[in-house]
């Protein structure tokens, strides 16, 4: 029951936090170009950061993709639409945020090939045996996730955008808590 609670609570907080950009506010009046505030000015290790966020929600989103129709345990599957929703926000977010940035953001490219999750990982899980599917992608998506977590940790240092900063806090936050609930027995019976 507990781990229950601990997921609705999860989800509740994934949807609240890939919300939160969307709180409309007050217009601003444009500012030149050679202006931009310190606040939302991203510095080149930010762009290096979201570059390779993106590249790795990217490959979040082909995990479940992969995964989300078979699963059979209910929690999961809930586990499972939260994250495709609020990495979907947070993947539309930071695009929009590399494209302000101009030719440093757009150029920028990440091959996400020899960290997180490598095609071993994808083809095992796209293989699966019906009643394996539950426990291969709890490992492939806690392990990807555990890397997201890892990288957002380790931007917090560098961070040169406090907007950048405080969404490599949630991301921390949010894979952190999503590992801790993809490591956990799934209950039988479901």
């Amino acid at each position: 029951m507990a781990r229950a609670s601990a997921l609705v609570a999860l989800a509740a907080l994934l949807l609240a936090a890939g919300c939160a950009d969307a709180t409309p506010s007050a217009p601003q009046v444009p500012r030149p170009a050679t202006a931009a505030p310190a606040d939302t000015a991203i510095g080149t290790l930010d762009v290096l950061y979201l570059t390779m966020m993106v590249a790795h929600i990217e490959q979040t989103m082909e995990i479940v993709r992969l995964g989300r129709d078979r699963v059979t345990d209910g929690e999961l599957r809930t586990l499972v639409a939260a994250i495709e929703v609020t990495e979907a926000d947070e993947l539309a977010t930071m695009r929009a945020w590399l494209r302000d940035a101009g030719p440093t953001g757009t150029a920028q490219r990440h091959d996400h090939t020899g960290h997180g999750t490598g095609p071993a990982d994808l083809a095992r899980l796209r293989n699966a045996p019906a009643g394996q599917v539950d426990a291969v992608l709890r490992q492939v998506l806690g392990t990807h996730q555990q890397a997201a977590a890892d990288l957002a940790r380790a931007h917090l240092e560098t961070a040169t955008s406090p907007r950048v900063r405080e969404l490599a806090r949630r991301i921390e936050q949010s894979r952190t808590a999503e590992v801790r609930l993809l490591a956990a027995p799934a209950v039988s019976g479901r």
